[in-house]
């Protein structure tokens, strides 16, 4: 498993997650572990197919055909026993690009879109960006595990007159992977008040111990015409910086508006090299895929029991999904501010801030854990260290 211990370098890369890391927390020092993606390098066998296509030298117009299509079909089928159509397709270049056009085009100004809150930050503002009304479902935290206030998710669908409902399955940053009890339960109130499901499935593959992923427009035929899916195998192989998702839309009719939108803003195809990715990670990347999921849970149950360690001060809420830990720090008694300034001036750590979820982040933080364990190691023990200096202080 070397391709998930060793340290690569990645500043002067124009990395986001490192070279934008000085500029944002005004510190060289600072360790970076907030932006979803990983520190790994992909598949080798994406990388081969990729250097095999630069090779080629010729970088025209490309189109996705039946291999491409085939390939994702198949991976659907295989990981999430869901069989997909070719058609039911769209490609784009990104998911948050995907919610955009998915807004504009089956909702109108001032319509109520639901979410679901601590939730990924772009959530916010796909909704605002485009004049609907942002209504929120807070998701119920108790006993340090999250479960959802079904009575209030239909009350905020009535009173907000909720015309579309954005999922996050699994949940960015609760580490949740929802049930089938409670994606059916939802999906039954979205179909009794006629509520569109855009279900955010990017972290779909990434499922730990023994959770399973459901797709939400799987569970029966009417949640499938009632339902757009956006998938992406960028967080999957680390291949974000190519750009390359699609929405799977079994109605027909939904699927061609939303294409006519992606039509109007010039989006006809996606980059040549995102698509040689794609196609060789789903073809080539299963075996990486497990090492991975091995490397995630074995860096997760580190951070656990190091945290442990300083008894209640930071607890870690349990991650069934993703590679994103949602720390829960209110009883270090800090107010957001304060907890903000102290993991990055005391502990020197790169985290992302809970409030920029929602207002329930407040006393929270997210870490990103998809490193090589020498840097998890370093950022646990920064924290860590920082605790016990203020506790001891």
């Amino acid at each position: 498993m070397s391709r998930f211990t060793t340290v690569i370098p990645r500043k002067g890369t124009r990395s986001v997650k490192w070279d934008y890391a000085e500029e944002l927390y005004q510190d060289k020092d600072i360790l970076p572990m907030w932006v979803a993606d990983m520190d790994f390098q992909a598949p080798q066998a994406v990388i081969d197919s990729l250097k095999e296509r630069v090779d080629h030298g010729v970088f025209g117009y490309t189109m996705p055909d039946e291999d491409i299509k085939h390939s994702i079909t198949s991976w659907i089928e295989k990981r999430h026993q869901w069989k997909i159509q070719k058609d039911w397709v769209t490609y784009s270049p990104g998911v948050i690009p995907s919610l955009h056009m998915i807004v504009q085009s089956l909702t109108d100004k001032h319509d109520g879109v639901l979410i679901q809150t601590p939730v990924y930050p772009p959530f916010f503002s796909v909704i605002k960006d485009h004049e609907r009304k942002v209504i929120t479902n807070s998701l119920l935290y108790n006993e340090g595990a999250y479960s959802i206030d079904f009575e209030d998710f239909e009350h905020q669908i009535v009173k907000g007159d909720v015309k579309m409902f954005i999922l996050c399955n699994p949940h960015n940053p609760i580490g949740r992977v929802w049930t089938k009890d409670e994606l059916s339960k939802m999906g039954e109130i979205c179909l009794k008040h006629n509520v569109l499901i855009v279900s955010d499935e990017i972290h779909a593959d990434l499922i730990l111990d023994n959770h399973r992923h459901i797709p939400m427009a799987s569970i029966n035929n009417e949640l499938s015409n009632q339902t757009l899916t956006c998938f992406s195998p960028t967080k999957t192989f680390n291949l974000a910086g190519l750009q390359a998702s699609y929405i799977v839309t079994p109605c027909e009719d939904k699927r061609k508006t939303v294409k006519k939108q992606f039509d109007h803003q010039g989006m006809f195809m996606l980059n040549t090299l995102g698509l040689t990715a794609m196609e060789s990670a789903y073809l080539n990347g299963e075996e990486w895929l497990e090492e991975l999921l091995e490397t995630i849970q074995t860096n997760r149950d580190f951070a656990i029991e190091q945290f442990q360690s300083i008894s209640d001060h930071i607890q870690i809420v349990p991650l069934e999904g993703t590679y994103l830990l949602w720390m829960d720090c209110r009883l270090m008694n800090m107010s957001q501010a304060e907890l903000k300034s102290f993991m990055q001036k005391q502990a020197k750590v790169g985290l992302n801030d809970g409030v920029s979820f929602g207002e329930e982040g407040e006393g929270f933080m997210r870490m990103n854990l998809a490193a090589p364990r020498k840097i998890v190691e370093e950022g646990v023990h920064r924290i860590i260290t920082a605790v016990d200096q203020k506790i001891t202080s």
